[in-house]
């Protein structure tokens, strides 16, 4: 952590963040080289959870002093029991083990295939607020999630007049928890892929982002990965430098799945300039190998940061991703879209179903191309 500190490209940065109210990094950091602070995450867990401690986790983290965690769901744990605090012993009790087996295991999974954002984490929470007001609409009729019925249940959607999308998770919960396994909700209705971006409203946005040079480098990279090859931000913020490969003429290629694919001119242009040319996030100390490092050391690049951005300019990466979906589902086979694209095989067959392209003949073909294995 010394030779982190002293070594730093950016001290400044670094000194920045242990003087951020409130200020208590330099004695967080002394105590625990003087051994009367246990250097672990249980010493954090005493603290209050801002931001300048959270940077100081996160560097003791990324240099290798503490074990990995995601500060957003660590935020969780002390979240939740503020939520339960002024609740009665028995709802605490079930909103504690939804909270903990349900929403954080899902929280630590999509964190683990580094695909937790901000809006899924807005999500959990919200998951755990309606079991609350689920509950609460429950005690107002004398019953518990125990004894609640069918009736209770379609009666508290009747008040609400929406889908209980929201309270899916945790009536699902109760079932599998065994305790009320007779209520049923039908599953939240999945309506086919849509487009509502046209395709010469895709291509102008590509324009834009391959010329505008008052957008941020990083911006229209980002951008360009959605609108020509349907990467969804998640995936694109976590590249790592690794993935981006350079040949010798040049040529950029860039790892989404298993297969290079080669980036066309102008976006390579941007991404040698981007590897080229850059620097340390002036947030963080320390290279991590994120192609997008982010705020806090050792993460990358928030969604919602590339997000807004792109907003800002008339662009909406959710729809244009589906706009460029539409496109190269009636360009090339799903299997070969699944594989190149990283997505899954149902899903690119359902875009290959809305763009009305049949590549059954392709899958025969390419099977009985396919060289016949000897038997060993």
């Amino acid at each position: 952590m010394f030779d982190e500190l002293i070594n730093a490209d950016r001290p400044q940065t670094v000194l920045w963040w242990l003087r951020k109210k409130p200020g208590t990094g330099p004695q967080l950091l002394r105590d625990m080289a003087c051994g009367t602070r246990e250097i672990s995450h249980d010493t954090f867990s005493d603290l209050p959870s801002d931001r300048a401690h959270d940077y100081l986790r996160s560097l003791l983290v990324a240099v290798g002093v503490l074990g990995p965690i995601d500060i957003r769901v660590e935020r969780m744990l002390p979240w939740i029991e503020d939520v339960v605090a002024e609740l009665p012993a028995e709802d605490a009790a079930i909103v504690r083990r939804f909270a903990h087996w349900h929403v954080l295991r899902q929280m630590r999974k999509a964190s683990h295939e580094n695909r937790l954002t901000r809006s899924m984490t807005d999500a959990c929470r919200r998951r755990v607020r309606v079991a609350i007001q689920f509950m609460a609409f429950l005690h107002t009729h004398d019953a518990t999630p125990a004894t609640a019925t069918q009736e209770m249940l379609e009666r508290y959607q009747a008040l609400h007049r929406r889908p209980l999308t929201a309270e899916y998770a945790f009536l699902v919960w109760l079932r599998q928890s065994r305790i009320n396994t007779t209520l049923r909700v039908t599953d939240p209705p999945r309506s086919p892929p849509s487009v509502t971006v046209s395709d010469s409203q895709r291509w102008a946005a590509v324009g834009r982002l391959l010329h505008d040079d008052t957008i941020r480098r990083k911006t229209r990279i980002a951008g360009l990965l959605t609108l020509l090859f349907a990467q969804p931000l998640s995936r694109i913020v976590a590249l790592r430098s690794s993935q981006i490969s350079i040949s010798d003429d040049h040529a950029v290629h860039v790892v989404f799945a298993a297969i290079p694919i080669q980036m066309p001119p102008l976006l390579d242009d941007l991404i040698r300039e981007h590897l080229e040319q850059q620097c340390e996030s002036r947030y963080t100390p320390s290279h991590t190998g994120w192609l997008f490092p982010g705020r806090l050391p050792g993460t990358h690049l928030s969604t919602e940061n590339i997000r807004t951005q792109l907003v800002a300019v008339g662009m909406k990466p959710y729809e244009h991703r589906k706009a460029a979906l539409f496109q190269l589902a009636s360009d090339m086979p799903a299997p070969v879209l699944a594989e190149l694209l990283a997505i899954t095989t149902k899903n690119a067959a359902a875009w290959a179903k809305l763009a009305a392209r049949d590549w059954t003949d392709y899958v025969t073909e390419r099977g009985r191309s396919m060289p016949h294995r000897r038997r060993s």
